[in-house]
């Protein structure tokens, strides 16, 4: 079975095609040798020039500038087409200080591990967590360099139950499945409240709308998808 391709388009003018290029070489080594050894998962990426045109079946990541939903600073959707889909918004990160290039390695570490955005994994405790791979550990803080280009930490699968696994983050932040880092999250099944995200122990504030934790909120047949 061959890897998906995930083309990557740069329309903002935060970011220049240069700087884009640059985290993608980083990123397909954060993908296929590190990612990969945990989720058993990879693609392929390549850099989609202005103009050009995407593939039939290719899955996309669209780096913008301005949100296209209040407060995201990026999410993933399927497409018109029904194939994963990915935003970040470089505009918004540098108004607000973060990191694009950590926002961009979140989207499509997630989207690899959760392409449909509807996958979930049941702990020995019988709680229901979003399979989101990058939201515990989601701080540029938690961050690390490769090649000089900043990208996001994620959880293994020790994270959800644990295995004696060497470590359930690949940045070593955590020290047990289950536990948040300062500035990250988790979305959690609540069976008679629906889709909560907790930090710390504690709910998050309502969710920004257009974000993934306002989709895991609501059914999919409410879901706007993107005319991409």
């Amino acid at each position: 079975m061959s890897l998906p391709v995930v083309a990557v388009t740069n329309v903002s003018t935060c970011a220049s095609d240069p700087q884009v290029k640059a985290a993608l070489t980083a990123l397909q080594r954060q993908v296929s040798e590190q990612f990969r050894a945990y989720w058993n998962v990879d693609c392929g990426l390549t850099f989609l020039e202005k103009g050009q045109a995407l593939a039939d079946g290719w899955w996309q990541m669209v780096v913008m500038d301005e949100p296209d939903q209040p407060g995201a600073y990026g999410y993933h959707e399927m497409s018109a087409q029904g194939t994963p889909l990915g935003k970040v918004f470089a505009g918004l990160d540098v108004r607000m200080g973060t990191s694009w290039t950590v926002t961009l390695s979140h989207e499509l570490l997630e989207m690899l591990a959760d392409p449909w955005v509807n996958w979930c994994a049941q702990t020995p405790e019988g709680k229901i967590y979003a399979l989101e791979v990058c939201d515990p550990v989601e701080a540029d803080e938690a961050g690390y360099e490769i090649d000089g280009v900043l990208v996001s930490d994620f959880v293994t699968p020790a994270w959800f139950e644990p295995m004696g696994a060497e470590r359930v983050d690949f940045g070593r932040r955590l020290s047990r499945g289950r536990e948040i880092a300062a500035g990250g999250y988790a979305s959690v099944l609540d069976p008679e409240k629906g889709w909560e995200q907790i930090t710390t122990g504690q709910t998050l504030p309502e969710a920004p709308l257009g974000s993934r934790r306002q989709k895991r909120a609501m059914r999919r047949e409410e879901w706007e998808r993107s005319e991409r």
